[in-house]
Parts: C-alpha cells; sequence; structure tokens
C-alpha cells in the first residue's frame, strides 16, 4: 500500500463522535465512540488512535483529514462564547434589540425572545454616516475609536464586530474602524460586517458578524487544539471542515468565518446523499438523519439540495420553514435547507401534568446517555425504548464495545409506566410512536408545508437511529421505498469525504434589474472572481481546469422582504433569461408571480469550488475488517401485529432476491428494523433497499 492512500472523515455528535477511514479502494473503515463535551476534540484523538491501531495503520498514509464538527452551535446554544464588542454607527446601538417583528408562537403572551448575545454597555457608537448612494455624509470619528479601543481593553473583551450603516456601498469607514482597532487591540480578533456580509439589512448585518466573533476565538481554539492532537497522531494531512452549504474548507478559513460551519454535521449527510444519489441514479430523495439527540430532514430534487440564504442559531430545533422565524439569531450565510427536531436516541421521556407521556426535546447526550448505557443515566430515553422493544441488541451495541443494562432500562420504563398508567411494553412503544411524530414534522416541514408530496421520494435513512425509525416513519408519510446506505450510522463521517473545496463570496450589489446591463454585473462580479482564484491558486488548484466559478444573483420585487437565489445564466440575454427564472422560482416557493412588477437585485454570490484530479466518491463502497453477527432469532414488537419471533442477520446475508418483514439487520453502527408489510434487499452498491408491499 503505497502512501498516502487514505482519507478520514469525523463528525462529532451530542452522543457518538464517528470516525470513518477510506481506502482508496473504496473500503470503508469506521469507529463510533462516545462524544467528549468537556473538549470534543479529546473524543476525535481517542476514535482515531483507536481505528489506526486496530488497522495497523500508519498515520502518515492519511492523505486527508475533513471534520465536521458542532462547537459553533454548541457554544451559541450554551451561551459559552467570548465576550465581544460591537461598534456601529451613532444611533444604532439597539439593532439588536429591535430586531424584526417575528415570533414562532405569536400567541404565547410568555415567550421572550432570546437575550442579545452582546449586552448593551459592550455597544459603542461613533460619529460617522455614509449615505445610501456611497456619498460620505458625516466623516469617521477615528478619536473615538481610541476611547472604544481603551474601553474594550478595560472590560477585557475577546472579540470585536464593527458594523456601520450603509457600509455596503461604501466600506472606507468600516475598514478603517476595523484598521485601527486591530491595532490598539493585538490579539483581539476584529470582524468587520462587509468581510462577511456586505449587502442590505442592518439588523441581518450586525447579527451575522456578531454570531461570527462570539464563537471566533472559540473555534480558533478549537482548530488550534484539533491540529496539535493531529500532530500528536502523526497525521500531516491538511485540516478541512465541512461547512453549512455543503462544501469544505481549510480549517484556517473557517477559524475566521466560523458561521460558515453552524451546520457543519447536517450538511455533510445531506452532501453524502446528493452524490449517493447520482450513483445510484435517484433524483428526488428525502434525507431522514436521526441521531441521539436530533433529527433531521432535506430534500434533494433533480440530484441537487436546495440553500437558504439565512439561518437561525440558538433557538432550538428549526422547522425547516419560511414561516417560523424569530426563535434565534438569523446568520446570512448559505446554508443546505434542513429541518430539524429535538429527537434522537437520547431524548428523555417523561409524564406531564395529565398523566400523558412526553418525549424531548431533553436529551441525556453522551454523559450520562440512555439508561442502558450504564454510565449514571437514570431517565428513560428513546434508546431504552427500542432496546426493551426487541429492536437493538440487548447485549451490546457497536460490535459489543458498549455494553448495554437492559434491567436498567426495563426499571426505568417501568416506573415511568407506573405514572402514566401503561406497562412496560405500550410504554416503550408509546415512547417510539411519539418520537416518530416528532419527526414526522421536520418530514413535513421539507415536503408537504413546501408543496411536495413525499410519497414520490425515495427515503434515505442514516444516523444511528434513523433506520431504526425508517419503515414507521415511511408509513406515515405514505413512502414506499428506503435506501439504508452502507455504514448509515456514520454516514455523515463518510458523506464529507466526498465533498469539494468550496468558498461561498458575497458582493454588494444592490440595483434595479431593468437599470442593469451584462457589463455593470461583471464589473461587480469582478473583484469577487479575483478573490475567489486566490483563494483556490493557495489551496492548490493551480489549472484553470480545475477551478469552477458560478455566479449567483439575490433577487426580490422591489419592496419585498425576502430574496431569492438563482444562477445567473451565460451567454447572450442573461439578464432576460434571469428575469424569466425568477418570476418561475418566486411563482413555485410562494404560491404567485408578478411579471409587471420590477425586479431589484438585492447582491451577487460567487461559489468557487476546487475540481479534484480524482472522483471523490468510490464506484461501491464495502466495509472492511467487519466483525459479522451471528444470524439469530429475537422477539420484537410490532405495534398492533404484537410480537414476533424476528430473524436477525448481517447486511452481507441480504442478497438482490428481497426477504421478508419482520426481520431486523444488525450492524456496527446501525440497526435496521424492517416492519411487517415491507421487504428488504441489497443493491450493487452495497445499500439496503427497502419497499413496502402491495396490500
Amino acid at each position: 500500500m503505497t502512501r498516502n492512500s487514505y482519507r478520514l472523515g469525523v463528525d462529532i455528535g451530542g452522543t457518538f463522535t464517528d470516525v470513518v477511514l477510506m481506502r482508496s479502494d473504496g473500503t470503508i473503515f469506521s469507529k463510533k465512540v462516545l462524544s467528549t463535551p468537556r473538549d470534543y476534540s479529546q473524543g476525535i484523538e481517542d476514535g482515531v488512535s483507536a481505528l489506526l491501531a486496530e488497522l495497523d495503520v500508519d498515520a502518515g498514509e492519511i492523505g486527508e483529514f475533513v471534520h465536521a464538527t458542532t462547537v459553533a452551535t454548541n457554544t451559541i446554544i450554551e451561551r459559552k462564547g467570548a465576550k465581544v464588542g460591537v461598534v456601529t454607527t451613532k444611533g444604532f446601538r439597539d439593532v439588536l434589540e429591535i430586531g424584526r417583528f417575528r415570533t414562532p408562537r405569536l400567541y404565547d403572551i410568555h415567550y421572550k425572545k432570546p437575550a442579545p448575545l452582546v449586552e448593551r454597555r459592550l455597544r459603542f457608537e461613533v460619529e460617522e454616516r455614509v449615505a445610501s448612494d456611497g456619498s460620505v455624509v458625516t466623516p469617521l470619528d477615528e478619536h473615538a475609536l481610541d476611547v472604544t479601543a481603551a474601553a474594550f481593553r478595560d472590560e477585557g473583551v475577546e472579540a470585536v464586530a464593527v458594523t456601520f450603516i450603509n457600509s455596503y456601498v461604501n466600506a472606507a469607514h468600516e475598514r478603517r474602524a476595523a484598521a485601527l482597532l486591530a491595532e490598539h487591540l493585538p490579539g483581539v480578533p476584529v470582524t468587520a460586517s462587509v468581510d462577511l456580509l456586505p449587502q442590505l439589512g442592518e439588523y441581518e448585518r450586525t447579527s451575522t458578524t456578531v454570531v461570527n466573533s462570539y464563537i471566533r476565538p472559540v473555534v480558533e481554539r478549537y482548530v488550534s487544539s484539533l491540529k496539535a492532537r493531529l500532530d500528536r497522531l502523526g497525521i500531516k494531512a491538511p485540516l478541512m471542515i465541512m461547512q453549512s452549504s455543503g462544501g469544505i474548507s481549510p480549517g484556517d478559513v473557517v477559524a475566521r468565518q466560523p458561521i460558515d460551519i453552524i451546520e457543519s454535521g447536517p450538511a455533510a449527510g445531506v452532501l453524502g446523499g446528493q452524490r449517493l444519489g447520482v450513483k445510484i441514479d435517484v433524483g428526488n430523495m428525502l434525507v431522514f438523519d436521526m441521531g441521539g439527540t436530533t433529527a433531521k430532514a432535506t430534500v434533494i430534487e433533480d440530484h441537487a439540495f436546495s440553500l437558504c440564504p439565512e439561518t437561525e442559531v440558538g433557538g432550538g430545533a428549526a422547522l425547516g420553514t419560511r414561516m417560523i422565524k424569530g426563535a434565534g439569531y438569523p446568520v446570512q450565510v448559505p446554508t443546505i435547507d434542513i429541518a430539524e427536531v429535538g429527537a434522537g436516541g437520547g431524548s428523555i421521556a417523561a409524564s406531564d401534568a395529565a398523566g400523558g407521556l412526553l418525549v424531548g426535546p431533553r436529551s441525556a447526550g453522551a454523559e450520562p446517555g440512555p439508561v442502558a448505557y450504564g454510565r449514571g443515566g437514570t431517565d428513560p430515553t428513546v434508546t431504552d425504548a427500542n432496546l426493551i422493544l426487541g429492536y437493538l441488541n440487548p447485549g451490546a451495541l457497536v460490535s459489543g464495545e458498549l455494553s448495554l443494562d437492559i434491567k436498567g432500562a426495563r426499571a426505568a420504563l417501568t416506573a415511568l409506566g407506573e405514572k402514566v398508567g401503561l406497562s412496560v411494553t405500550d410504554t416503550a412503544y408509546g415512547i417510539h410512536a411519539i418520537a416518530d411524530a416528532t419527526m414526522l414534522r421536520a418530514l413535513r416541514g421539507v415536503s408537504s408545508e413546501k408543496g411536495r408530496d413525499p410519497s414520490q421520494y425515495v427515503m434515505l435513512a442514516i444516523g444511528g437511529n434513523g433506520p431504526v425509525h425508517a419503515c414507521s416513519l415511511a408509513e406515515a408519510a405514505g413512502m414506499k421505498r428506503i435506501v439504508v446506505p452502507p455504514v448509515a450510522g456514520l454516514f455523515s463521517a463518510l458523506g464529507m469525504l466526498f465533498a469539494d473545496v468550496e468558498h461561498q463570496l458575497v458582493g454588494a450589489f444592490y440595483r434595479r434589474l431593468d437599470e442593469v446591463d451584462r457589463a455593470a454585473l461583471d464589473a461587480a462580479a469582478a473583484p469577487l472572481i479575483a478573490r475567489g482564484l486566490d483563494m483556490l491558486r493557495s489551496e492548490g488548484f493551480e489549472d484553470e481546469a480545475r477551478r469552477r466559478l458560478r455566479l449567483f444573483a439575490d433577487l426580490r420585487y422591489v419592496g419585498q422582504t425576502a430574496p431569492l437565489t438563482l444562477p445567473v445564466p451565460e451567454g447572450e440575454g442573461a439578464l432576460a433569461k434571469l428575469e424569466a427564472a425568477f418570476h418561475a422560482e418566486h411563482q413555485s416557493v410562494f404560491g404567485y408571480a408578478s411579471p409587471s412588477e420590477p425586479i431589484q437585485f438585492v447582491s451577487i454570490k460567487l461559489v468557487c469550488q476546487g475540481v479534484p484530479n480524482h472522483p471523490r466518491m468510490p464506484d461501491s463502497a464495502r466495509r472492511g475488517a467487519e466483525k459479522k453477527a451471528a444470524r439469530h432469532v429475537r422477539r420484537a414488537f410490532f405495534g398492533a401485529a404484537g410480537w414476533f419471533d424476528t430473524p436477525v442477520l448481517p447486511r452481507g446475508d441480504l442478497g438482490e432476491l428481497p426477504m421478508a418483514g419482520p426481520l431486523i439487520v444488525e450492524e456496527y453502527d446501525t440497526t435496521v428494523v424492517v416492519l411487517p408489510g415491507w421487504e428488504a434487499g441489497r443493491d450493487g452498491w452495497n445499500n439496503i433497499v427497502l419497499s413496502r408491499r402491495a396490500a
């Protein structure tokens, strides 16, 4: 085996850290270890070193290391970010409080929006003003910046955000202020809004810049710590991190602009699903990803996933609909359109005041974890319920590496059953069914709520718990086919190995479409193109054939709030084609179009991709060094159908001819539960394909 013949992907979840090692021939080796919330990079070192030792692989043979992380998101949710100072134009100190008049619970008089990430005393105003046409109304008061820097230094501010009104049309004041503050505050990262989001909308731009500053020191330390651990392991490959948009970027770039990795982990699973769909010719796919803490859903149409121009962070799980806003802090970066709910294997079950069952959104996480893990957990979870129902191996998970305490799980469920007046079996099945109902909200959030019929899509079931619940969810949604890929429980870690190097750049372009010609559009795009080419060249993509640039525009009707992002066509008549495409997309998304109304550019965006020398995805994938479970029979409960003596077998025992359910396919990283009325077989890419039999 030659050097640099392996690629390594690592995904950190709320409960498990997943490690996937792919050899150049497509053979996959994996390791699943409990996450280490006190220092997530410790779990990475533990998992990687254990896997390399098991396989006797030298760390020097790893040519690429790709990572997805929840560090940025967790920092906001747990409010453990940096102490941030804000510098803004006089009169705009309270933009973060004013925000937008939106709330996820319109009639809840007790609802409170999350407090700003920066307290008011650390938000400073300076005299300066740029008009909407870019002309300078009031010069920048540089002396005020000296005073502000001194105040920040006295307060121990760890990061600074600079957001001036109308800086997107003339950035001179903002760039000068950022430079002076960086000079006065050595070692304190300073973020200027024009470097992140040079476009209209002072609240969105301020929020995006503040969130970036809030998490930047934390992510910088994390990236530095992770690099040190990789050095200790002997891994010399560059650190690449998964972005929310579905591309990967160098760790140093991400450390400066960590808002790009808010949805890092979920994006990897979707990207992997999209690439798999191309391989097996499934263009319309609904990706269902259930882990230990949350469940996610995304739609792929015509082999492409959709990107949202904005996401909200820090407000809890998102339902993936444009109508539910205001729960968190808006961040305007391209993000794969993902619906998320607080339902996972670690979701805690309890009784409410009326004696009914509740499931989630609280999670047992990795510490202490479900009761069955035997790590101090006392509250029953979805995993404990699935264990009692016979879906999971009663002895251990991950090929015996994680032993289970079925007696403890049964005792916890018995105690809960007494509170709600149900037997242990009915309590467990009730928890399973309630989790399904919660996750169905996510499926509908990306399908029926947006005018799509889920029955016309194939479900891709991934995550450690996704294949356990896939059949029951598919039945509820009217879906008839499910694909469970190889290493489904670690598919996000695998999917990121299929991603391309990518950068998303934003440029100001606030003009009416009917006042713009192609020359003006090209002139506005030129600085973005130059910057994007420089970034790709610095990352080794020297040849023109290895660089791919695509220009997009954010457009809206004049006076509208929400823009739509569309690709800018090439060649003659590009603007006329862009106009027609906008009307059609507006009809599709919002249910109407107004061809007589003028259209306005909000901004332009450039997607810069590095084209690899070799395909990122192999022609087939097989697990190597697999410990196959012995075929046996286990009692399992299937609701109204009752208890069955259910065959339990490894993936390799499935063939092209499908086997009728009920049956259970047990693997290292997940368990596939095939309900009565379904059948399962295996295709040429080693996917398990489940089909619902006709009644």
